[in-house]
């Protein structure tokens, strides 16, 4: 089975014909696609102006995909890096008991559903790596009351997302699944409440 890299030589290569190139690039999304193959997928479509579904798309705006996700594999490899570096350290000095970080780390380990998104259709409007550094820099921080991507708190939480996690909190509006860890109990409380007020709203 072909890597990452192999797969975006083959998107690169010139001589390849141009169903194949895009086939590869949607190969390199089940090797790292932070939103979740779906949502991953609109989202690089959106910002290259693809057409989801064209099978002979403008081989330029293949390649503007792809860099996008190659910058954003980037950002992710080298947190993995600093990941790993600090897991060895507070192992040397005897800290075995994991950390918020830790369990997220695990439950995205392999570059997929990073940050997924609660339907396909809404991502955020911020390249894939400016999304990722965010995120990351909200999990090394203190929990704060709003999305840590767009910085909006309307925050609901969701009890039907279709995959890792079942439940949990969903920015109304960039439709990022927000990790519990980077968010206040305040934050967590009033996530609850707009759902529950959204759903007896009409009875």
């Amino acid at each position: 089975m072909a890597g990452f890299r192999a797969l975006a030589r083959e998107v690169r290569n010139p001589r390849n014909t141009i169903a194949l190139r895009r086939t590869s690039l949607r190969k390199c999304l089940e090797r790292f696609a932070p939103y979740g193959h779906r949502a991953t997928w609109r989202h690089l479509c959106a910002r290259a102006g693809l057409a989801p579904d064209d099978r002979a798309p403008d081989p330029a705006l293949l390649i503007a995909a792809l860099t996008e996700l190659e910058e954003a594999r980037e950002v992710w490899l080298a947190y993995e890096a600093r990941f790993a570096g600090r897991r060895r350290q507070e192992k040397h000095h005897g800290i075995r008991q994991p950390s918020a970080i830790d369990d997220w780390y695990r439950n995205t380990w392999g570059g997929c559903d990073i940050v997924p998104c609660a339907s396909p259709d809404i991502t955020p409007d911020a390249r894939l790596a400016e999304v990722l550094r965010r995120v990351i820099a909200a999990m090394e921080s203190a929990p704060g009351d709003a999305c840590p991507v767009c910085g909006q708190e309307r925050v609901e939480w969701h009890t039907d997302l279709e995959r890792y996690p079942l439940e949990g909190p969903v920015c109304a509006d960039c439709g990022i699944v927000v990790p519990v860890s980077v968010l206040t109990p305040a934050a967590l409380a009033a996530a609850h409440r707009r759902t529950f007020a959204g759903r007896y709203a009409g009875v």
